[in-house]
């Protein structure tokens, strides 16, 4: 464990980013933390000495993004790590679900992302180093999940920004990872964290059976292990080669191969019609 590197982690005053802040403080590592609320992050952290920065941040202001950054370097001299954890769930079919709810979801899971990255990547790309973990989501990779329309698609946007991302700063140093979760024991599925739509219709079916089972009967027995999820992102950033997608958790890895084996499967049972949409190469 490298205990050298100055983390700024968004979105930590709850959830897995609270438990990460305090797992690298406990192992002597210095961190900022963003959240709206910054007495709320105090008190949450319980945490006062030099190594902790709590900032208030608006992931939605690139001005205020901009300073946290620049308070962040002028703390502690550097920044090494990039956590953009920041996000919340909306749980809603796509009709359901207004123009408003749904930009207001990826205002802060995808947009409070792209801003955190411009912000930070100067001062990484100075470096030549750094290491930046994008907090997506099973539902990033696999989106078979009624009602999570809108949010698996700020998450897939995640993903694709995410790699897109890595080829970019390679040469520079500076590695990505895309951290995909499955269930865990966190308040994600809380009604702090999780939307609803204003207006739902009773027709869908799947939709509420998925929110019922999502708000009471998933909740507080998911599988995963926020301590332990904190503890391998920790890891991965001492790793030479680390992960560009890490997923976490059981039940994350047993969705990511069924979806990888049902795209083979479409990909073999098609692949007549498939590559019959090239030109005709004329033979020589």
């Amino acid at each position: 464990m490298e205990t050298n590197k100055i983390w700024f982690v968004t979105g930590a005053s709850k959830g897995l980013g609270l438990t990460l802040v305090q797992k690298l403080l406990a192992n002597g590592i210095s961190v900022a933390a963003t959240s709206r609320n910054v007495e709320d992050l105090k008190k949450a952290v319980g945490n006062d000495t030099a190594q902790f920065l709590p900032l208030a941040t608006d992931l939605k202001s690139e001005a205020s993004i901009q300073e946290a950054i620049e308070k962040t370097v002028a703390h502690f001299g550097r920044v090494d790590v990039i956590v953009n954890n920041a996000g919340y769930g909306l749980l809603g079919s796509v009709e359901e679900l207004s123009d408003a709810e749904i930009r207001g979801n990826f205002e802060i899971n995808v947009f409070g992302v792209f801003n955190v990255i411009r912000k930070a990547m100067p001062y990484l790309r100075a470096q030549r180093s750094g290491h930046i973990l994008n907090i997506s989501s099973i539902g990033g990779f696999m989106g078979g999940f009624p009602g999570f329309g809108a949010y698996c698609a700020t998450k897939f946007a995640v993903n694709g920004l995410s790699e897109s991302l890595a080829e970019e700063v390679r040469s520079f140093g500076v590695k990505v990872t895309i951290v995909e979760p499955g269930y865990f024991r966190t308040d994600f599925l809380s009604d702090s964290s999780i939307g609803l739509p204003k207006t739902e219709i009773a027709e869908y079916k799947e939709v509420r059976d998925s929110q019922n089972a999502h708000q009471n009967e998933i909740n507080g027995k998911q599988l995963g292990n926020p301590e332990k999820a904190a503890e391998a992102m920790i890891r991965i950033v001492s790793e030479a080669n680390p992960p560009m997608n890490l997923f976490l958790g059981s039940d994350a890895f047993a969705v990511a191969n069924g979806k990888i084996a049902a795209v083979q499967k479409e990909l073999e049972d098609w692949k007549s019609l498939t590559v019959s949409t090239d030109f005709e190469v004329e033979s020589v």
